[in-house]
């Protein structure tokens, strides 16, 4: 039987950046999962994700939203490779809706610098919106996106380099405390490691051993259009990254990257999965239409030529944040779960935090709020 210092359960956004972070402590580590690093079967993958520190979520993410940012620009330094942009944000929506609301809360009570500006302000900046007259908007100029995939790709090189190993082709069908041992079972053999960190991803149901937090997976479709006639090129690649927060729903998008155009996604529905080994990858046509109009209304210049297409999942805790921290049934394991459709920024952070965890059981970030713990009575919420 093969033994580690630690196994890390799932290698993509968070597995990889505490595989990352473990082994630059020169720990000896093994990283599985059923696919090589970057893939597209599960949440970390579909070109960007946004990365903003006024988070309209909850306040309380925002010190972690700092770190986050200054450990990926630390891996840009590490890896020379360009991971992260800042193209800002506009959100946009009800003054006194949960985004805007949200947003402006955050800066308020972290000191961040956002430009709380008309709805009409907003779109002569950037005439490409159309902005409601009774909206209002909040431009965040620090924010913009990551490239998902080449950062996923980045932690796995890191840990490579710093002698860490990681495997995929292994389905991982449980484990057990053993003493002071943790055993994993997976689909090729059966391993030993003094602390196991579990990154399941849409997994999470079947892999954490904690009943009393029923997640849910639900899938979500990603598309990306070709600007018509009414919006050149330039001008696509010109405007922020922009979120409506909408009566039908809260959409969101980035400017055009490469010749695929821009690309718009909804953050609110999704269609829940049972399985996510078989999840249906065709285009959704509701899914579509309601992109579409979307687009009609606040983007008109973009048109409906679409280009691509790809699906993601989100692996929904019950209150929609995230599960992280030490397993409460057992010290020697440290958990990152349910992120719920907003983790993958949070990924370099939460990568030292499971390096904190599973090697000296604590952390000096603030996490006590997405403790596992919360759910223990199901009748607490978190401080969130």
């Amino acid at each position: 039987m093969r033994r580690f210092d630690v196994i890390v359960a799932g290698a993509g956004g968070m597995g990889t950046a505490a595989a990352a972070q473990l082994s630059r402590r020169g720990v000896g580590v093994l990283a599985l999962d059923r696919f090589p690093p970057g893939h597209g079967r599960g949440s970390s993958h579909g070109q960007t994700r946004l990365i903003r520190l006024a988070y309209f979520e909850h306040p309380d993410y925002v010190p972690l939203l700092r770190r986050a940012r200054d450990l990926w620009q630390e891996l840009e330094r590490e890896t020379a490779a360009r991971l992260l942009t800042e193209c800002g944000l506009l959100s946009s929506g009800p003054a006194d809706g949960p985004v805007v609301a949200g947003t402006l809360r955050s800066a308020r009570d972290h000191g961040l610098t956002v430009e709380p500006m008309t709805a009409r302000d907003a779109a002569a900046r950037w005439p490409a919106f159309a902005i409601p007259d009774d909206w209002t908007a909040v431009f965040e100029r620090d924010a913009g996106h990551l490239a998902v995939e080449a950062c996923v790709r980045a932690h796995a090189d890191v840990a490579l380099r710093h002698g860490a190993a990681i495997e995929a082709d292994h389905e991982i069908r449980g484990w057990r405390v053993d003493g002071d041992s943790v055993v994993v079972e997976t689909s090729r053999e059966t391993l030993s490691c003094g602390r196991l960190v579990l990154c399941p991803g849409p997994w999470a149901a079947g892999l954490l051993h904690l009943p009393a937090i029923p997640f849910t997976v639900l899938r979500k479709s990603l598309f990306w259009y070709r600007p018509s006639s009414g919006l050149a090129p330039a001008d696509a690649a010109a405007l922020p990254a922009f979120a409506f927060d909408t009566p039908r729903g809260f959409f969101y998008g980035f400017p055009m990257l490469d010749d695929r155009g821009i690309k718009v996604a909804e953050h609110t529905g999704g269609r829940e999965v049972a399985d996510p080994l078989t999840v249906d990858r065709r285009i959704d046509d509701a899914e579509q239409a309601a992109i579409e109009t979307a687009l009609a209304a606040h983007l008109p210049g973009v048109g409906t030529v679409r280009t691509a297409h790809e699906v993601c999942l989100y692996t929904m805790s019950p209150d929609h944040h995230f599960v992280v921290g030490l397993h409460p049934a057992h010290p020697q394991v440290a958990i990152a779960a349910g992120f719920s459709g907003h983790g993958f920024k949070f990924a370099s952070v939460i990568g030292e935090v499971l390096a904190d965890l599973a090697l000296t059981g604590s952390t000096p970030q603030p996490v006590n709020f997405l403790s596992p713990a919360r759910f223990a009575s199901r009748r607490q919420s978190p401080t969130p």
